[in-house]
């Protein structure tokens, strides 16, 4: 019978040679129908692979159906795309899809001898933690990796080694600043436990920078030495793309290679946001300048309210800085605000003074703050004049330093990537990705940072690049699991998380089905000294319709991130009230308290705490 809309038998015999002749004759075959999405998106991948391929669209082509029904009869596949490589019938869109993923792809189309082979099989941009983290799983499976890492120096001219933010200007030195201030914290108890001395007690920052940029040193030359052993080529350039599977890589003098690869994966990270306001990148620093500073700062002024703010507003106040911490509207957006208020109230008994309600952007081309130079200096002396945002009230005062945290932009806006393709959110520069961190363009992942929608924490993008290489190249199928990642910020008085903060359990559960239980506690070690009773907090939130599941984990003391880290585990697990109340605690701990807990936020009682 002749397909639906057709009134004469096809001539067979002749539209089966003419298939066979079409698969015969095209390096790449795609038998498509012009409207299909599933077909679009074989066609740009291999648009993106630089592979020519034919189509014949069979919803414009008469015989169109009759071919449908050879092809079906050939290869019982009777939808499109259907496709062919080098005569190898491959399926369609999910097939030929997986085709690419496990490299049976590739390895059909290089049967073509014209095919020129790429100097990689992986090239990574971005030598931070989760480039790294890839790069070297990469190499273990036996690929060719290339890593790429530039750091663009800052208006101020600060620079730094290989290793990405967090090894050089984020965790690793704001975590030992961190510590520098709680010792300073310790020597203030020590006299209550018995310690005496006579000498004035002072904090010498130069001391404390050298030692800490010494650290970092000897971290981005083991990196490096760590590349080397695994056989990757790293290079100290800025990569920019400029074809498909080829990259522009421009060195510190100007000096320009090109490398191709069959996938590429990117790792850029972000850097500090401006404000856009005048003074702002000549007089101003960032988190990118303080871990390297060569002076003390003095007198701060911490523009911003997130945690990097705090973090920095919180050490440098522990080390006898006059800080001051100007915020636009909230603390610490993103977290669980019971929470961020009390961090904030802690730090503000601990003399860190708050400015709220002043915002530091301008709008409608109206200067909200501004920052002059009043004297050049190591410090200098600068004027910042500010705006509140609730009136016409205008702040105005005097400070040796400036340090702007109101947020973190990607880098991607000047890779190349409009060259060839990949899609980013044009309103923060994050790159979209799916499950598997793969990009629109099928040959480019990315991980880390610049993920749109995705956890900002250095963990995480060591576990997605780990992942991502073995599913490339170990034949692995296990995807980074972005669900109840434990988080730190370290602030005077430190807050760790997991899960989800109590306005975003309320959001996704409802109210009436929560129950939250909380408690006040006072560390043994800070009873002797006598300071900051009923000032450590904790609770979890739990799902009443789901045996009391804990959905999300805070506590808000020292040793947090410890803390966070153990419990982690258990929420990964399925953790529930009942199986913390069957826990028997460590006495005498801050953890334990998790233990213990039977206060309810919806009973109203007293949580206040007496005793360890």
């Amino acid at each position: 019978m002749p397909p639906p809309g057709q009134t004469q038998l096809p001539d067979w015999d002749g539209l089966k040679l003419r298939v066979r002749t079409l698969i015969a004759s095209h390096r790449v075959m795609i038998f498509s129908k012009s409207y299909c999405p599933y077909c679009n998106k074989v066609k740009e991948l291999f648009r993106s692979m630089h592979v020519e391929y034919y189509a014949l669209e069979l919803d414009v082509t008469p015989d169109g159906p009759s071919i449908q029904q050879v092809l079906a009869e050939l290869t019982n596949q009777r939808t499109v795309p259907n496709v062919f490589v080098n005569g190898t019938h491959i399926g369609g869109c999910d097939s030929t899809y997986q085709a690419y993923q496990d490299g049976s792809l590739q390895k059909l189309l290089g049967d073509n001898k014209d095919a020129e082979p790429y100097d990689y099989d992986l090239i990574i941009i971005g030598g931070g933690s989760g480039g790294l983290a890839c790069s070297k799983e990469a190499a273990a499976l036996g690929k060719k990796v290339m890593v790429l890492d530039y750091v663009v120096p800052t208006p101020l001219g600060t620079s730094w080694g290989l290793g990405g933010t967090c090894v050089n200007v984020g965790c690793i030195p704001k975590k030992l600043m961190h510590q520098a201030a709680l010792l300073g914290q310790a020597l203030q108890d020590s006299r209550k436990y018995g310690w005496q001395y006579e000498e004035q007690v002072k904090h010498n920052w130069g001391v404390m920078v050298e030692a800490i940029q010494n650290y970092i040193g000897s971290l981005n030359w083991g990196y490096r030495v760590s590349l080397r052993e695994k056989s990757v080529t790293y290079l100290n350039s800025y990569g920019e793309f400029i074809e498909p599977h080829k990259i522009k890589a421009t060195n510190r003098k100007g000096q320009v290679t090109y490398h191709t690869a069959e996938t590429f994966v990117l790792a850029t990270g972000e850097r500090p946001r401006y404000l856009g306001i005048p003074g702002d990148k000549e007089y101003c620093i960032t988190s990118d300048d303080l871990f390297s500073l060569p002076y003390c700062p003095g007198k701060t002024l911490v523009v911003g309210a997130s945690y990097v703010a705090l973090e920095c507003a919180g050490f440098l106040a522990g080390l006898g800085l006059d800080v001051t911490v100007m915020v636009r509207s909230i603390l610490l957006r993103g977290f669980d605000q019971e929470m961020a208020e009390r961090v904030g109230a802690h730090m503000e008994t601990h003399g860190v003074k708050f400015i709220r309600k002043f915002v530091p952007v301008i709008l409608s081309l109206q200067i909200f703050i501004q920052v002059e130079q009043l004297e050049e200096g190591m410090p200098g002396r600068l004027k910042v004049i500010a705006k509140s945002t609730e009136g016409e009230e205008i702040f105005e005062e005097e400070y040796n330093t400036v340090l702007i945290a109101v947020g973190r932009d990607a880098c991607t806006r000047n890779i190349g990537l409009e060259t060839i393709g990949v899609k980013i959110n044009e309103k923060n520069g994050k790159v979209p990705v799916n499950d598997e961190e793969q990009t629109n363009v099928p040959y480019v992942y990315a991980i880390g940072d610049i993920l749109d929608g995705k956890l900002e924490l250095t963990p995480v993008a060591i576990q997605a690049g780990k992942l991502l290489a073995r599913r490339l190249y170990g034949g692995s199928t296990t995807k980074c699991d972005y669900i109840n990642v434990p988080t730190t910020v370290f602030t005077p008085l430190e807050y760790g998380s997991c899960g989800l903060a109590e306005e975003r359990a309320i959001e996704e559960y409802g109210k009436q089905n929560l129950e939250v239980y909380h408690s006040l506690f006072w560390p043994l070690e800070w009873t002797v000294p006598g300071r900051d009773n009923n000032t450590c907090y904790a609770k979890i939130i739990c799902s009443k319709h789901d045996n009391n599941r804990v959905v999300g984990f805070h506590v808000l003391g020292p040793n947090a991130g410890e803390i966070t880290q153990g419990f982690a585990a258990a929420i990964k697990c399925g953790l529930t009230k009942e199986l913390l109340d069957e826990t028997i605690g460590i006495h005498p701990t801050c953890g334990e308290v998790f233990t213990t807990m039977d206060i309810t936020k919806s009973s109203g009682q007293d949580i206040s705490q007496r005793g360890c």
